[in-house]
């Protein structure tokens, strides 16, 4: 069964630098992820994929392009290993459109509560969190959020965009 995932794609040249800063520090993780906010977490799916296409379309289509705004570090620790950079702007309507995926063929439970962020450290020893979150706390950029993707996990690629989704 494929395991998919839906997100937001962080545009150049901030994708570049942020999965750059995750290989240097030696995140396991950065190899085969690009830089995004999350709609929809790793998931296996059964099934053809033309179903999740076609909400994934209607989900799209009821919502309007949006600004994000991406400012300072933040943690998910104790509970899981992660440091992220966080959304000063664009978190309700980032909101929105997970609530808007996330139904019909991909009603998925949550682990946790949804948190829009960009991942930039994970699965990583505390001084190296520590490290991350200082080293990044000054990191900034904005952008227009005018589509999402579908990816595709790969084993050997890892994931990779599939279909881009236009907000309308």
């Amino acid at each position: 069964m494929p395991v998919i995932g839906v997100a937001i794609a962080i545009p150049e040249p901030w994708a570049a630098e942020l999965v750059d800063y995750r290989h240097r520090i030696g995140d396991p993780t950065a190899q085969g992820v690009p830089s995004h906010i999350t709609l929809i977490p790793p998931t296996e799916v059964s099934g053809a994929l033309a179903e999740i296409e076609a909400h994934l379309v209607g989900a799209a289509s009821g919502v309007a392009p949006f600004r994000v705004h991406l400012r300072g570090t933040g943690t998910f620790r104790p509970v899981s290993p992660v440091v992220f950079v966080g959304l000063a702007e664009g978190i309700s309507q980032c909101e929105q459109l997970a609530d808007a995926v996330r139904r019909g063929p991909l009603a998925v439970d949550l682990e946790y509560p949804y948190h829009p962020h960009v991942t930039v450290a994970h699965h990583l020893d505390d001084p190296t969190l520590d490290r991350a979150f200082d080293d990044l706390a000054g990191f900034e950029c904005a952008f227009d959020v005018t589509d999402f993707h579908l990816y595709v996990h790969h084993e050997q690629e890892g994931w990779r965009s599939t279909r881009t989704f236009p907000l309308s």
